[in-house]
């Protein structure tokens, strides 16, 4: 548990000391018992238990459903408000190269008039770059704990831009594989990351009414912070609308990989007919001869034998080069 107060007028940042067996809560519940006017708290909270965060909701009057969601996690990009309380979940995304995943997490971000708490499950911390980007521009403290939440969803709206960059990188690659000459099954490839996609979706989709609503002029906002909300909207729906066209291009491209694969399996059967075609030349001239009757033309003739292996070394040179024209073989 970290928590950080920040000063409004000026955006000086004083760090409270929240290493205590306890997990540090009461040490944040003092600070913030003493908050002035011109300052705001953002608390930041990894994976906390059911007891600590109830114990600091019911200083800071957070509903119990809120408590439970931010514990339980798994929640759906959500906005919603209890009370004087905005609750906004949003979900955390990055993209592993060495195996082609998108991995999600998720943060969730309680907005009141003189505090922030975020809580984060998952291993990627944006709450890290967040806080980098306010000590960077001090003048943002000045709108607020509202700058807390921009500064956490502009950080993750980055990382979906990244991570969409890194799939389309990866399905160039196979759209390389699939129209190439070799002959490879990449089927389990493409649906697996036609897959992560469809995760990546069910992160990006619902946020973006959600940043959209944020949006909105609001009476207890400054009316300062609406542009960069806007900017990280714009952004939101650049992504979303970067991830449907990967959905629908990875679509195409197994259809087209699987058309292929047909394509394969109709020569393999076109070979394997030719060929089964020319060797019946051969085996009905030697099935007949190997019948045994007694009489049967062309026992006795000298040249019988050869003239037989001549028949079937023509048949089958005849056949072979028909099939050869029309690219059976």
């Amino acid at each position: 548990m970290e928590c950080v107060i920040y000063q409004e007028r000026t955006g000086e940042r004083e760090q409270v000391d929240c290493r205590q067996e306890d997990g540090g809560c009461q040490a944040a519940l003092d600070r913030l018992g003493v908050l002035k006017q011109d300052e705001f708290a953002w608390i930041r909270m990894d994976e906390p238990g059911q007891e600590d965060l109830e114990r600091l909701g019911e200083y800071l009057n957070l509903h119990p459903l809120a408590i439970e969601d931010a514990v339980q996690a798994h929640q759906r990009p959500k906005l919603e408000r209890y009370g004087d309380v905005l609750a906004v979940a949003v979900k955390t995304l990055w993209f592993v190269e060495q195996t082609s995943d998108v991995e999600t997490g998720e943060v969730m971000i309680f907005l009141g008039s003189s505090f922030v708490l975020t809580v984060r499950h998952g291993a990627l911390d944006p709450m890290v770059e967040a806080a980098i980007r306010l000590e960077d521009a001090p003048h943002s403290a000045g709108l607020g704990p509202v700058s807390v939440l921009h500064a956490v969803a502009d950080v993750i709206v980055d990382g979906y831009e990244q991570a969409a960059a890194q799939v389309r990188e990866d399905l160039t690659d196979l759209e390389r594989c699939v129209f190439s000459p070799t002959r490879e099954d990449l089927t389990e490839q493409i649906y697996s990351l036609k897959r992560e996609v469809v995760e990546f979706r069910g992160a990006v989709q619902p946020l973006v009414p959600v940043m959209q609503h944020l949006t909105v002029s609001r009476d207890d906002w400054p009316p300062q912070v609406e542009p960069y909300f806007r900017d990280v909207s714009d952004h939101l729906t650049r992504t979303d609308t970067e991830v449907r066209a990967l959905d629908d291009l990875l679509s195409s491209v197994l259809d087209a990989h699987l058309a292929k694969v047909g394509t394969w399996q109709n020569d393999d059967m076109r070979r394997i007919s030719a060929w089964a075609a020319i060797l019946a030349i051969p085996t009905l001239v030697a099935g007949i001869y190997g019948m045994n009757f007694a009489h049967m033309p062309e026992l006795d003739w000298r040249y019988g034998y050869p003239c037989a292996l001549a028949v079937m070394a023509l048949g089958a040179g005849l056949l072979y080069r028909s099939f050869r024209r029309k690219g059976w073989i």
